[in-house]
């Protein structure tokens, strides 16, 4: 009987362990951040041109371009030209990132900026800038802003109008602190005849042939990009004889979606639901 006590003792406790066992442990796959990741990648757009490229009432960045709509979404640029893949597609490219400091009563305040320029190498460019304590943060940030500062990049030719646009339309200036750009259309063949730092900007806006002329401390990288983008931002900026007694027909897209944007906007899943 003595032998027995221990056993009946041991076996409760061996149960509570089998109780309190895999509190620490790892949980199921289906909990690990999903619901959180998945409200991350849903977009909720707060304006009225997010309403309606969502609801895929617009479907072409130009549209957007032609009505003058100013766009406060990085989520639109998304939606409307994808990613880049297989040559096509928007393109990112880091142009720099250095240290700037701001003085503090409590001293100096080290933090990274980054330039960023996104272009799809067919009429669109963007230039977008950040500032970050932490690298990663700042090219984030500058990445968001360059998709919200993308213009439309006119082009022309230079002599007979054979074959596709090759080069900028006409004379062209840009201007940011010292530094001075100008681009001068080019016969075809010519190549992009310009700095490293500006051919990268000028190659992702889809133009193949153009001469720049460059002036002031183009040493400062972030105003050297500044004042190419300026500068290209510049085709879309005057009149040429082409474009004269044309104006915009049909009606605006937020008049002719007037009934939709006038409705309380839905969550998703109640869209979802609609839908299935």
């Amino acid at each position: 009987m003595s032998e027995q006590q221990p056993q009946e003792v041991q076996q409760p406790q061996q149960e509570q362990q089998g109780e309190r066992r895999g509190f620490g442990g790892r949980r199921p796959q289906q909990q690990r951040g999903g619901p959180r990741r998945q409200q991350r990648e849903q977009w909720q757009p707060k304006t009225k041109l997010g309403r309606l490229v969502q609801a895929e009432k617009i479907t072409t960045i130009e549209e957007i371009f032609r009505w003058g709509m100013p766009v406060k979404e990085s989520e639109i640029i998304d939606k409307l030209i994808p990613p880049f893949k297989e040559g096509k597609g928007l393109r990112e490219e880091c142009m720099q990132v250095k240290p700037v400091q701001k003085q503090t009563t409590a001293g100096q305040r080290m933090r990274f900026k980054a330039y960023v320029v996104v272009g799809d190498g067919n009429g669109h460019i963007g230039l977008g800038w950040s500032s970050n304590k932490e690298v990663q943060g700042a090219i984030k940030g500058a990445v968001t802003h360059a998709k919200l500062n993308i213009v439309p990049v006119r082009r022309g030719y230079w002599g007979n109008m054979i074959g596709n646009a090759h080069t900028v339309p006409g004379k062209v200036h840009g201007k940011c602190g010292s530094v001075r750009v100008r681009m001068i259309p080019a016969p075809r063949g010519t190549g992009i005849v310009a700095a490293p730092a500006s051919k990268k900007v000028i190659q992702m806006a889809g133009i193949g042939d153009v001469y720049t002329c460059s002036s002031g401390c183009t040493r400062t990288r972030g105003n050297f990009v500044k004042a190419t983008y300026y500068c290209l931002e510049q085709t879309y900026k005057y009149f040429t004889p082409d474009w004269r007694g044309k104006h915009a027909e049909g009606v605006h897209p937020f008049e002719e979606f007037h009934e939709f944007l006038t409705r309380p906007a839905q969550p998703q899943h109640h869209r979802r639901r609609e839908q299935q």
